[in-house]
């Protein structure tokens, strides 16, 4: 089990390995935006990953063509419907104040 952490709101959850980062938020009941479904269309779900990175998947290439058309964006940011978490280490997720 990985310990996710969901900042502005301080909440951490276990969560198993495979799981997708966006489910994962959402079962935290920490407030994300989402349209697409996890089918990486709309980029709502952009988060910045704080610590942890090697505990998720790689970005894609349909990943990183969304990030790119996104405002905002930094070398930590992640679609969490894209990421899913490895279990190699604890990750902590920062949802955008602009959201």
């Amino acid at each position: 089990m990985t310990t996710l952490t969901i900042l502005p709101f301080a909440t951490s959850i276990a969560v198993a390995e495979g799981d997708s980062l966006l489910a994962a938020v959402l079962a935290s009941r920490a407030p994300v935006a989402h349209k697409c479904d996890g089918e990486a269309s709309c980029g709502q779900c952009h988060l910045f990953v704080i610590e942890g990175r090697k505990g998720l998947s790689r970005i894609g290439r349909e990943e990183n063509a969304i990030l790119d058309t996104l405002v905002g964006v930094g070398s930590k940011s992640r679609l969490a419907c894209q990421a899913t978490l490895t279990g190699t280490e604890d990750v902590t997720v920062e949802v955008p104040s602009f959201v």
